[in-house]
This record gives structure tokens, C-alpha cells and sequence, in this order.
């Protein structure tokens, strides 16, 4: 059975909705941030030597990284679905979303969290962090223009691993300026597999 490593407020969250949206069976091991650094249990470590999250183990194997544990869970366990069909052109689009998440599109907003701290000293990087956050969210506010999630009229896991940067916009940016993609986050999160991984995670600050 698939076992989630699960960190509080994490990205880990995403994984625990693509289990309940494929309805297959898992387990969480939970772990919990320093209330004071906001870092990661030396206890991860055991699992996985960065001693990150999500992490999952599955029949002996461990794996790491969100767009790999996605593109691992759908093929192994999916029996085809939330991916588009590999021989056609929508799933290079499919593709290019798993990378775009982590590979762009989250390092503006992390940047802007960790320059914050800096105080005066990060105030000239401000600009340029802002016009990237802009730039990413409107492209993809434009993606999302006339459909309902990344590649037309139904859910697939590209969604599911941008649905992170989604919800952390809202806390980093003003999302209600990126209307498509403000209703995008809204609508996935109505979903009822998103809410009852919501109930299985346990609290994250980043839900509705």
C-alpha cells in the first residue's frame, strides 16, 4: 500500500487529493514543522535523505519530488486516468504543466517569502520578483481562459500539481487580480476528493 510522508501545510497535501480523486487505498505517516524555524523533522531524513515532503514508499520503493510521485501514481495506479492519452498532442501540454510548477512558476513566490525576511536589504529585488510572480500568473490566468481546469473540461494531474502555487498566490499575491485562475483554485477546492483529503491531512492553512 501507497504511504504518504505527509508534512503539515506542505505540498504533500496535493498528493493526498490525487489519492482520493484515483480512489486508491493509502496510508499517512504525519509529520509536523518546527513551530518556530517552519522546517521539516530530522525524523523525514529516515525516509528520504533530503528530509523533505511529499515522500512517498510504495511496495519498497521510495519516491520524492511532487511531479514525479504524480506522473509515478497515474501510471502505476491510475489505469489511465487524470492523464491524456501519451500519443496525443494534450499530453505534451500535460507534461510541460508538471514541470512548469516546481521547474518556474513557484520559485518568484518562494523568492518573495525569503526576501521579505531581509527587510531594507531585499527591497531593490522587490520589483523584479514582483513583475516574475505577474508574468507566471498571467500566463497562467491565460491558460485557464474558457476552461475549467489546464487542459479543457476535466481534472488531470497537471492540475493537481499546479494547484499549489494557486493556493499559495492567494497568500503571496493578489490572486482576485488573475480572475480565471482565482475561480480555477475555487473550483478545485469544492471538489469533494479535495475536501475529504482536506479531513484525512489534517489542518492546512492554505484550504478554503
Amino acid at each position: 500500500m501507497i504511504v504518504v510522508h505527509h508534512l503539515n501545510d506542505s505540498r504533500s497535501q496535493r498528493i493526498l487529493w490525487l489519492l482520493e480523486e484515483l480512489e486508491i487505498p493509502y496510508e499517512i505517516q504525519h509529520y509536523q514543522r518546527d513551530a518556530t524555524t517552519r522546517f521539516a523533522p530530522p525524523e523525514l531524513k529516515a525516509v528520504h535523505p533530503l528530509g523533505k515532503s511529499p515522500v512517498i514508499t510504495d511496495e519498497g520503493r521510495v519516491i520524492s519530488e511532487s511531479g514525479a510521485i504524480i506522473d509515478y501514481i497515474i501510471r502505476h495506479h491510475g489505469h489511465g486516468r487524470l492523464q491524456p492519452d501519451p500519443g496525443t498532442p494534450a499530453y505534451d501540454d500535460y507534461v510541460q504543466w508538471l514541470h512548469f510548477a516546481e521547474g518556474s512558476a513557484m520559485l518568484p513566490l518562494l523568492l518573495k517569502l525569503y526576501v521579505s525576511r531581509l527587510g531594507a536589504a531585499g527591497a531593490p529585488l522587490g520589483p523584479r520578483i514582483e513583475s516574475e510572480i505577474a508574468s507566471h500568473l498571467g500566463y497562467i490566468d491565460n491558460a485557464l481562459r474558457g476552461r475549467d481546469y489546464l487542459l479543457g473540461s476535466q481534472l488531470t494531474g497537471a492540475d493537481i500539481q499546479m494547484s499549489f502555487v494557486g493556493e499559495i498566490a492567494g497568500a503571496r499575491a493578489d490572486r482576485l487580480a488573475y480572475p480565471e485562475l482565482d475561480a480555477w483554485v475555487r473550483r478545485f477546492q469544492a471538489r469533494p476528493a479535495y475536501r475529504a483529503a482536506l479531513t484525512r491531512g489534517g489542518p492546512y492553512s492554505y484550504a478554503p
